[in-house]
């Protein structure tokens, strides 16, 4: 059974009639634990249909180019070959999402689809909801805890949001298997047909070509499985005292999968509390997937504005920040001069071209990486806006409610005001000094110099 608080019936009459159960797949792209698709699978049993799966690619989504797109085609390979396997039918269109989506679901009985968080991904529900005459049924399945259970309102800290998912989580722990399809013959609505080689949609698509895909990650649930088999082996014993660490590489790498849909949380959760590896260890990775990652989650849900620095950044800190605005700042660096890594800093410059490299960066230093962003523009709305633009662009697992989040809070969002100081006002302080203290950051620098 798929836990009731997982399912919302955004149009909930009974099916009258319809040659086919439809699930929209949108954020979840995968075939394995994905909730949506066992309940969609669910329902065509009951209803005795056959079930299709149906994929929209937009050409357009908003700071989204070919790198993304790229990564996110692989997974779409994985996903029709996986429902190939399922003898369940994959239709891929490009168009229009809310047009084609209706288009597919035109002789629905009854329409499924997965949950995303942010605004464009709830807009796009709604307003296909509004157009429907059949059941509509969306379904969680990128988070261990569903957003309203975990909390009803939005919360200030880790420390608040903690023991709420906490409490709530083993009920949510558990995946029913997905069966074979139907084996029906399946018409489909007319006009309606299968774009099959996703690489050569894209190819034709009006995709923004700016940024380039990049080798140091494959997109797909079996490249997500095979890197998370490897932290686990390799270093997951070691993540509570290494994970903060540059140098260590002591990383799951995760991040691009979830935020595509390719993994889900609860596989991983069961993958790693499974491995023979330290409870202090296992728990300190849990921390960042079940209450860092839930917590940016209920951001966006419950933070309209979270892409906004006048929202997105708690009240305290924009009057502080707007205290020092006026401070002198001995470095004061363009978007442009940011995005090509030209600064004084030799840290912040190697954190920038790792990510414009590999689409990746470490945690420990994209925290640097934002605060340097502060201290170095003049405005602290231009400030945000340029973390953003860059996070979005470079970052594979840019445009995500953990990249709203992780800008927000260099702002102080989640955070505690500081000791007050110039520039920064009360929040909080990070620089150079400190990352030669805590690690060997020349190696860091030369490592990323050496493979850029």
């Amino acid at each position: 059974m798929i836990h009731h608080s997982r399912i919302r019936h955004l149009i909930g009459v009974p099916p009258e009639n319809g040659s086919y159960v439809l699930y929209w797949m949108q954020q979840a792209q995968r075939t394995e634990f994905n909730h949506a698709l066992a309940f969609a699978v669910q329902k065509a049993d009951e209803l005795d249909l056959p079930l299709v799966v149906g994929f929209v690619l937009i050409p357009d989504f908003p700071q989204a180019n070919l790198r993304h797109y790229r990564f996110m085609a692989e997974g779409i390979n994985d996903v029709r070959m996986g429902l190939e396997r399922l003898d369940i039918p994959f239709i891929l269109q490009a168009g229009e999402m809310v047009k084609s989506v209706l288009k597919l679901a035109e002789q629905a009985a009854w329409v499924v689809t997965d949950v995303g968080y942010l605004t464009l991904q709830r807009k796009w529900r709604d307003t296909v909801a509004k157009a429907l005459a059949c059941p509509f049924s969306a379904v969680e399945s990128d988070v261990i805890v569903p957003v309203s259970v975990a909390s009803e309102k939005p919360e200030i800290a880790a420390r608040t949001f903690r023991p709420r998912v906490l409490k709530n989580k083993d009920a949510f722990l558990n995946v029913p298997p997905v069966l074979h399809g139907r084996g029906r013959p399946l018409l489909l609505p007319e006009g309606v047909t299968d774009s099959a080689d996703v690489f050569e949609l894209i190819a034709r698509m009006p995709i923004n070509a700016s940024v380039s895909p990049v080798s140091s990650f494959k997109g797909g649930q079996q490249a997500a499985k095979i890197r998370l088999n490897r932290f686990i082996g390799q270093s997951l014993a070691d993540y509570e005292t290494l994970a903060r660490d540059p140098v260590a590489r002591c990383q799951s790498d995760m991040s691009p999968y979830l935020h595509f849909g390719h993994v889900s949380p609860v596989f991983i959760y069961q993958e790693i509390t499974a491995a023979d590896a330290p409870d202090a260890a296992k728990w300190a990775f849990l921390e960042q997937l079940l209450v860092r990652r839930e917590l940016s989650i209920n951001f966006v849900f419950y933070e309209p504005g979270y892409a906004r620095y006048e929202t997105a950044v708690p009240a305290w800190a924009r009057e502080s920040l707007e205290r020092h605005r006026s401070d002198p700042r001995p470095y004061v660096y363009s978007r442009d001069q940011l995005e090509q890594a030209q600064t004084h800093d030799a840290y912040w410059n190697a954190a920038q071209m790792e990510m414009a490299a590999t689409g990746k960066m470490h945690n420990y230093m994209r925290m640097y990486w934002g605060k340097k962003i502060m201290e170095w523009c003049e405005d602290p709305k231009e400030a945000f806006d340029i973390m953003l633009f860059l996070n979005n662009t470079h970052e594979l697992d840019g445009r995500d409610p953990n990249s709203y989040a992780g800008v927000a809070w260099c702002f102080g969002r989640h955070d505690r005001p500081w000791q007050e100081r110039p520039v920064f006002g009360k929040i909080r302080y990070m620089n150079a000094r400190g990352l030669e203290r805590k690690f060997r950051i020349a190696e860091y620098v030369e490592r990323v110099r050496a493979t850029s």
